[in-house]
C-alpha cells in the first residue's frame, strides 16, 4: 500500500512539474508576440489542462463510488456500515435510493458477476435496476440474486442517516417525516443538525416537534426559567413518551415543588387533549361500524319494508358480492385496484340477478305468508352456503387491498384513521344516496313507494305489482352484494359470512322503521357509534347483548320504529 502511494505521488509531481514547464514556455512566447493568436493560445492550454485534470478528478471518483456500493456486500456487518458511510460522504443522487431500497429488503447482488441491484416487483415479474446508476437490467429469476442482508444496529443506523438526509429535503412532509425520526435518537450531533435546520425552516409543523425536541431537552437545564417554559410548551403536545416524561418529572421528590406542580398539570392537560381526541377516534370507529351495518341492512330494508318477505337468505347475498370481489381479484391479478372497483358492478348484476330468480322461482308464490317466506329463505340460505363450499371451499379466501386503501391518515400523534374504514364509510353514504335518488327521482321508485304505501290502489292504479316486486327484491339483492364487496376489505370472506350480519340488519330495520331509507341511516350510525362506546367496558359480546335490550326498551314505547311506515300498509 506504501509503495502504490509513493507511486500515485512521484507520477502527481512530475504532472505538476510538466504542466509548470509548458506554462513557463507559453509566458514566454507571450512575452515575445501581444498577438490576439497567442493569447488565445494560451485560454485554450489553460482550459485543457484544467479539464484534463477534472476528468482525471471524476474519473476517480466514480471509481471510489462504485467501490463503495460494492462494499455493501461485505462479509460482515462492519464493512457493511464502513461502506454505507462511505455512500453518505458521496453527493450522489443513488446515495438515498440504495440506502431505501436496502432498508426495504429490496438490494440483492447478482450471483453471475456479484453486481449490486436494487429489485421491483413490477406485475409479477422481477425487474433489476443498476444500483449504482439507477438504469434498469431487464428482467431476472429469484435464483439468480441474493438479498444483502441488514441487522438491526445497522438498520438503526440507516434510518438516522437517511433522515438527516431528508431534513433539507423541498418536501415538507418529507422533512416532517424525518425530524420524527431524529428526534428517536436525540445526541449533541442530532441537535446539532435540527439547529441548522431550524434556522431556514418554514413549515410550521416542522417547527412544531423541533420545538418539542429542544423543549424536552431543556427540562435538563439548570435554568428554572428555562424549564418552567419548557414544560409550558410540552403541555400542548400529544406524544405519549412527552406525557410520560412529565410525568415522571412532577413524581421526582429531587425536584423543587413549583416545577413538580406545573409538570403535572402540563401532564394533565395532555391527558384531556388526549381523551378527546379519543372520543373522536371512537366516534369514527362507530361510523364505520354503521357504515356497515347500513349496507348490510339498506337492502333488506328494501324488500322487507316493500314487500314484508323476512328473508333469511339476505347474509348469503352480501357472501355472494364478496365472493365476486374474489373472483375479479383473481381473474386481474395485477390490478387489484381495478378489479376491486368492477366487482362492485358485477357483483350487483350477480347478486340482482340472484335475487330476482328467487323472487320468480319461490317468494312470489309465498305472498301473505311471512313465516313460510321465512323458512323458504333459509332453505336457500343453505343451499348458497353449501354451493360456495363446494365450488370455492370451506376455507376463507382473501381479497386483498389495494395500495390507496392501505395505511392511516394520521391526524397528530393521538389520532389515526385508517383508509380502509375511511373508503367504507365513503362509499356506504354515495351508495345511499344514489338509492335515495332512484326511489325519490325514477318512474321505478315511484311506483316502488306506490306499492308499499298502498299496494292495492297502485295495482289499480295500473302498477304492475308483479315486476314491481322482483325489480324491487333485485333492488335489494344487488345492493346487498355491493355491501359484500364493501365488506369484504374489512373482514374474512367465507361462507358462514353472511350470518353475522343478518341479525344485526334486522335490529337496524326494527329500530329505524320498516321500509323507511332515512331511519336505515340513523338506526346504523346510531347503533354503531353506541356498539363502540360499551366496547371498552363490557366487550364485543356483551355490548351487542346491551344494545339488544336497548332496542327491545325503545320498541315498547315507539312499535313502528324512529320513523314508521306511511300509507295504509302501515296499519296492515
Amino acid at each position: 500500500m506504501v509503495g502504490v502511494l509513493c507511486v500515485k505521488g512521484a507520477v502527481l509531481c512530475a504532472c505538476i512539474q510538466h504542466l509548470g514547464k509548458r506554462m513557463k514556455h507559453t509566458m514566454n512566447e507571450l512575452h515575445k508576440s501581444n498577438g490576439l493568436a497567442q493569447l488565445l493560445w494560451v485560454c485554450l492550454l489553460v482550459l485543457f489542462s484544467a479539464g484534463g485534470a477534472a476528468d482525471h478528478h471524476g474519473d476517480h471518483d466514480d471509481e471510489a463510488w462504485l467501490r463503495a456500493v460494492a462494499a455493501l456486500n461485505a462479509a460482515n456487518f462492519t464493512a457493511k456500515k464502513k461502506a454505507a458511510d462511505a455512500l453518505l460522504r458521496f453527493d450522489h443522487p443513488q446515495t438515498k435510493p440504495i440506502l431505501a431500497a436496502w432498508l426495504d429488503g429490496l438490494l440483492y447482488h447478482r450471483r453471475a458477476d456479484k453486481k449490486i441491484v436494487i429489485v421491483n416487483e413490477e406485475g409479477g415479474k422481477l425487474i433489476l435496476y443498476d444500483a449504482a446508476s439507477g438504469t434498469a437490467l431487464g428482467q431476472t429469476e429469484k435464483r439468480a440474486i441474493k438479498k444483502i442482508t441488514i441487522n438491526n444496529r445497522l438498520r438503526k443506523s440507516l434510518q438516522h442517516s437517511l433522515a438527516a438526509l431528508a431534513i433539507h429535503d423541498p418536501d415538507p412532509h418529507q422533512r416532517l417525516t424525518a425530524v420524527r425520526q431524529l428526534r428517536e435518537t436525540i445526541n449533541d450531533n442530532t441537535l446539532s443538525l435540527l439547529r441548522q435546520a431550524m434556522a431556514t425552516e418554514k413549515d410550521s409543523a416542522v417547527l412544531a416537534v423541533m420545538n418539542e425536541i429542544f423543549a424536552l431537552e431543556d427540562l435538563h437545564s439548570n435554568d428554572l426559567q428555562r424549564r418552567l417554559a419548557a414544560l409550558e410548551l410540552l403541555s400542548g403536545s400529544l406524544r405519549i413518551e412527552t406525557y410520560n416524561r412529565l410525568l415522571a418529572l412532577s413524581e421526582d421528590p429531587k425536584e423543587s415543588e413549583l416545577l413538580r406542580h406545573k409538570a403535572k398539570e402540563a401532564a394533565q392537560h395532555i391527558d384531556l387533549k388526549r381523551d378527546v381526541y379519543a372520543i373522536g377516534e371512537t366516534v369514527f370507529f362507530g361510523l364505520s361500524l354503521g357504515s356497515i351495518l347500513m349496507l348490510a341492512a339498506i337492502g333488506l330494508a328494501i324488500t322487507f319494508g316493500v314487500m314484508g318477505v323476512i328473508n333469511m337468505a339476505h347474509g348469503e347475498l352480501i357472501m355472494l358480492g364478496a365472493y365476486t370481489a374474489y373472483v375479479m381479484q383473481q381473474l386481474m391479478p395485477e390490478h387489484i385496484g381495478l378489479a376491486l372497483l368492477l366487482a362492485i358492478p358485477v357483483a350487483f348484476l350477480v347478486a340482482g340477478g340472484f335475487g330476482v330468480l328467487m323472487e320468480q322461482g319461490v317468494i312470489r308464490f309465498l305472498y301473505g305468508r311471512p313465516l313460510e317466506t321465512l323458512l323458504a329463505t333459509f332453505g336457500i340460505s343453505l343451499i348458497l352456503q353449501q354451493l360456495v363450499r363446494s365450488i370455492f371451499s370451506p376455507l376463507n379466501r382473501p381479497v386483498s387491498t389495494p395500495d390507496w386503501m392501505s395505511g392511516a391518515w394520521q391526524i397528530n400523534d393521538a389520532l389515526s384513521l385508517t383508509y380502509n374504514r375511511l373508503y367504507i364509510l365513503v362509499f356506504s353514504f354515495l351508495i345511499f344516496f344514489v338509492l335515495l335518488f332512484i326511489i325519490k327521482n325514477t318512474s321505478f321508485g315511484l311506483q316502488l313507494r306506490a306499492t308499499s304505501q298502498n299496494r292495492r290502489m297502485a295495482k289499480a292504479m295500473g302498477v304492475r305489482s308483479g315486476r314491481v316486486d322482483a325489480l324491487t327484491f333485485g333492488l335489494g339483492a344487488g345492493i346487498a352484494g355491493i355491501a359484500g364487496v364493501g365488506l369484504s376489505q374489512l373482514t374474512n370472506v367465507g361462507p358462514n359470512m353472511g350470518q353475522a350480519y343478518i341479525i344485526d340488519s334486522f335490529m337496524v330495520i326494527v329500530f329505524g322503521g320498516t321500509g323507511n331509507l332515512l331511519g336505515t341511516l340513523y338506526a346504523s350510525m346510531f347503533l354503531g357509534i353506541i356498539n363502540k362506546f360499551f366496547e371498552p367496558y363490557s366487550g364485543a359480546i356483551l355490548a351487542k347483548i346491551i344494545v339488544l335490550v336497548l332496542i327491545i326498551l325503545f320498541i315498547q314505547k315507539k312499535p313502528r320504529g324512529l320513523f314508521p311506515q306511511r300509507g295504509r300498509a302501515a296499519s296492515a
